[in-house]
């Protein structure tokens, strides 16, 4: 199971459920993990001992390296690659349709995807050494699917600056200036005690009120199924590309 990765949940005595993945390859996520990680939010979602999510990857110098080049490179035709970006935009859609608050922990860097998952919580926290990039752009496609998701949280101006610089890091302090993060902490051990001492507060809250804030936080987002559906068309197709393929390739050599 660490070989291939895993996506692993948790549920405290106080109903704070856990959602927690991993993948050697620097928390990157292949198909089988996107698919795990949208089911999990769903099952979490209609478990009534659940009364709020944190989601975290296991401790790595990188919270998520994105999409797996490894599985994209190995794909040559349009369905498997639409398929493929679907993935990422079931697990946004998942968490954006959980009837629960979802709280982000991001411990380290997060590229592409990875930033795509820390828009998608509700309220996120993260450490000083959790800087973020789109490299998209600089492998032949773009941010497409997550791309909603990112914008709704930092703007378009913001959003436009990290799709157009893709080998540009930008800080933990600028994320959480642009909206992303909602609070830096020093180290991973201040992030956890703190997200620990929020989560249990919120466990305190009222179910109705919460499930309510979360529809409201949403509100306007509705046509994401369908719209998410069409940007993976866009990057699987843009995946297919030779200047994609070749892209690819020679970032895997340079890994």
């Amino acid at each position: 199971m660490m070989e291939q990765g895993y996506v692993q949940t948790f549920i405290s005595p106080s109903g704070v459920g856990t959602v927690e993945f991993f993948h050697p390859n620097h928390n990157s996520l292949p198909g089988r993990l996107l698919q795990e990680l949208a089911a999990a939010f769903t099952r979490l979602g209609q478990d009534h001992e659940v009364r709020v999510i944190v989601l975290r990857s296991a401790q790595h110098r990188t919270f998520c390296a994105g999409a797996s080049f490894d599985e994209l490179a190995s794909i040559q035709d349009f369905e498997t690659a639409h398929r493929f970006f679907s993935g990422f935009g079931q697990v946004i859609n998942a968490m954006r349709t959980c009837p629960k608050i979802i709280l982000g922990s991001i411990h380290g860097k997060a590229v592409g995807g990875g930033v795509g998952l820390a828009a998608a919580v509700d309220y996120c926290f993260a450490t000083q050494y959790s800087s973020i990039r789109l490299s998209e752009l600089a492998v032949g496609f773009g941010p497409f699917v997550i791309g909603p998701a990112v914008e709704r949280k930092v703007g378009v101006a913001a959003f436009t600056q990290l799709a157009l610089t893709p080998s540009e890091w930008q800080s933990a302090a600028w994320a959480e200036q642009k909206g992303l993060f909602q609070k830096v902490f020093d180290n991973h051990e201040a992030l956890d005690a703190h997200l620990a001492r929020f989560a249990e507060e919120l466990c305190a809250a009222s179910t109705e009120a919460l499930e309510g804030l979360k529809r409201i936080f949403w509100q306007g987002t509705e046509h994401w199924d369908t719209l998410l559906t069409e940007r993976a068309a866009i990057s699987g197709s843009l995946s297919l590309s030779d200047f994609s393929k070749a892209a690819i390739a020679a970032f895997k050599a340079k890994s």
